[in-house]
């Protein structure tokens, strides 16, 4: 971390030295399936129904390993994959290679604050999931993301809930940390440098004009529950009760993660 007169100065996470560990800590379990499978979900609703199965133009930005622009890719949409780390891009661009859908996606090697620079036009969807939890200028990244839209597109932004991550640690009894405002010494290498609360968010998105089309919890029971194997040894019950919750409240708002659909107001 950068010091300034002494003092720490917050800084953008990057994830370039371990695109592995993404692999195997979070695509690869039970936390990373559902998310996917909840995202899925809400995207091919809105593809289906807002957009009446038309072919897209799509921009997602710092979409990793390309779990979903691949299956979007494949489902007969242009996809555009912009992420600051090179090894999770090298590894989408070889999925996309063995999948044979390289002629629909187009990779960058950058992050979301380069946008205006690239030039690279206006998107019918931009996806931007988990990623502005490590920004440090989040209301600003909102901003270029809403300037890639074309009038009547749509902005998929997935966001890491503060507080559900204050809820689960008080299940947990970790009241120290919550009375501590979330934060230790050393941050945990996967741990969000800049976990959001959903009211700055709605300010945030009312300040630029953005309206919200669907809101959804992702992970709202299995970062609750009390035996943690019950996530792996019933994950279809899991996921099927995930799945018919999670746009309902209170359960859309103590997701793990928040999934917003939003548009630009007219």
């Amino acid at each position: 971390m950068a010091k300034k007169q002494g003092k720490p100065v917050a800084q953008d996470r990057h994830f370039c030295d371990i695109a592995g560990k993404f692999k195997n800590n979070i695509y690869g379990t039970t936390k990373g399936q559902i998310r996917e499978a909840v995202l899925k979900r809400d995207l091919d609703d809105l593809i289906h129904g807002y957009f009446a199965n038309t072919p897209l133009k799509i921009l997602d930005v710092g979409g990793g390993q390309g779990q979903l622009a691949l299956y979007l890719a494949d489902c007969g949409h242009q996809v555009t994959l912009l992420d600051v780390s090179a090894p999770m891009l090298e590894l989408a661009q070889e999925r996309a290679e063995s999948s044979n859908l390289s002629e629909s996606m187009t990779f960058i090697h950058a992050q979301l604050q380069d946008l205006p620079a690239l030039d690279i036009g206006q998107f019918d969807l931009v996806l931007c999931h988990a990623v502005l939890e490590w920004i440090v200028e989040q209301q600003h990244a909102l901003a270029i993301l809403k300037s890639c839209l074309t009038p009547q597109g749509v902005l998929s932004l997935m966001y890491f809930n503060k507080a559900a991550q204050r809820l689960a640690n008080m299940v947990y009894g970790n009241f120290d940390y919550v009375s501590n405002g979330l934060k230790v010494k050393q941050k945990v290498g996967l741990s969000p440098n800049q976990p959001l609360e959903s009211e700055d968010v709605e300010r945030w998105l009312n300040t630029l004009s953005l309206q919200t089309l669907s809101k959804t919890g992702v992970r709202c029971f299995h970062d609750y529950l009390r035996e943690l194997d019950k996530a792996q040894d019933q994950f279809e019950a899991l996921l099927s009760l995930e799945l018919k919750y999670n746009k309902s409240e209170p359960y859309a708002s103590i997701g793990r993660y928040t999934h917003l659909l939003l548009q630009i107001k007219e």
